[in-house]
């Protein structure tokens, strides 16, 4: 009879943890990292892109959280000759809806922001002088699930889900100045993100 008293608690207290997680007051730490590297064929270097943006996010009420990710990006692509650094900042809101004691659905609206410039690279993956300085701003809506194992842990899936992004390059040489608007829906449901989130 005490075991299954205990047993019960326990199940129990889990529970709670797991609803605790998105009580107003709380906060939510987590963030990405990426590496990539692809051989150019020709070329001396590999093409190299690297980033990190860490964010945190406040629960104003329960199930909604709002918060920011400010970070770096860094791409480097022998084969355009071109070298791109990027900082960045992502206000988002997080709206979580409940499917059982551990598992959640969440809508995330973010409105990722960067500004950088553009440097020249030869083929030996020589950087040279800044030719133009970039800035992006978008807005992107994404669905995902979260498993909560533990009172602070959050496990992830999500796809990128329904985007919008514009690029601004002004060429400081020529002063000319390219804008493009991209406008998508990319679901893919065989390439989700895997992510962690800290629950405190």
């Amino acid at each position: 009879m005490k075991k299954l008293l205990l047993s019960l608690v326990a199940v129990a207290g889990l529970m709670y943890s797991a609803n605790a997680q998105t009580e107003k007051g709380k906060f939510i730490l987590g963030g990405n990292v990426g590496f990539n590297s692809t051989k150019v064929e020709g070329a001396a270097k590999s093409d190299v892109s690297f980033s990190i943006v860490p964010s945190a996010g406040y629960f104003v009420s329960d199930n909604f959280a709002l918060g920011t990710g400010v970070g770096y990006t860094y791409n480097k692509q022998v084969s355009r000759l071109q070298l791109n650094e990027a900082f960045v900042v992502a206000p988002f809101g997080r709206y979580y809806v409940g499917l059982s004691d551990q598992f959640k659905f969440f809508g995330q609206l973010s409105v990722p922001m960067a500004f950088g410039n553009n440097k020249v690279v030869d083929l030996d993956g020589n950087v040279g002088e800044k030719y133009a300085s970039t800035t992006s701003i978008g807005v992107n809506l994404a669905p995902g699930f979260a498993f909560f194992p533990t009172k602070r842990i959050g496990i992830e899936v999500s796809v990128s889900g329904l985007s919008y992004n514009n690029l601004n390059v002004k060429n400081e040489l020529t002063g000319n100045e390219v804008t493009s608007n991209s406008f998508g829906l990319n679901a893919d449901t065989f390439a989700p993100k895997l992510g962690v989130q800290f629950h405190f």
